[in-house]
């Protein structure tokens, strides 16, 4: 079997760890190998790297620093876990990864998209996903959710219209990527689970 690379995106709140897990769960049953990993993160030396980019005040980075380190962590990612992985057939299934830093450190924070992009292609040698779910919550819904989960990151506390601006930077990808899925995430995670199943189970068929 062809390995796959599958991403969740989305804002705040928004359930992608929960539906990376329950995506997880459902393709082993398939008897697939499947690595769920998450960005930034994944790697011991990526995982060190988040705890830069994702504790302190909102301001502890400008935006060009943040974007850098979100790519160091993620060209670890990639060398050490992702690519690996995918030579061997197996699945992985990433919270978060490009598309966020195109909607967080893009539209959200100003850093030029195709700045970014040449980021992306030299840190991961041009590697994107196969598949990505979108998973698209209400601003206000998803802050009330990260709140119930208790402290806030540097992301989940930064205000204004941020939190709009990093929606809007997500719809944008949505609309010009095809392989981006919009998956409503406001109902009950096996309600959303099963949407993000229609989305996937047509690539088990053509990696078999």
């Amino acid at each position: 079997m062809t390995g796959k690379f599958i991403t969740f995106e989305g804002g705040e709140g928004a359930g992608k760890s929960t539906q990376a897990q329950l995506l997880a769960e459902r393709l082993r049953a398939c008897g697939i190998e499947v690595v769920l990993t998450r960005e930034p993160g994944g790697t011991p030396g990526a995982e060190a790297i988040r705890d830069l980019i994702v504790t302190g005040d909102t301001d502890r980075w400008d935006a060009a620093t943040e974007a850098l380190l979100v790519n160091a962590a993620r060209a670890d990612h990639v060398v050490q876990l992702i690519r690996p992985a995918l030579a061997r057939g197996a699945w992985i299934v990433c919270d978060r990864f490009i598309d966020s830093t195109l909607a967080y450190q893009g539209a959200g924070k100003g850093v030029a998209h195709d700045a970014l992009l040449t980021l992306h292609a030299f840190s991961t040698n041009d590697l994107w996903p196969d598949a990505t779910i979108l998973l698209e919550l209400p601003i206000a819904l998803g802050a009330s959710r990260a709140e119930a989960r208790g402290r806030l990151d540097r992301f989940e506390a930064t205000g204004g219209g941020f939190h709009a601006r990093v929606a809007a930077g997500f719809a944008a990808v949505a609309d010009a990527e095809a392989r981006v899925h919009r998956v409503d995430a406001s109902p009950a995670p096996e309600i959303v689970a099963t949407a993000v199943w229609e989305h996937i189970a047509p690539l088990t068929d053509q990696a078999a």
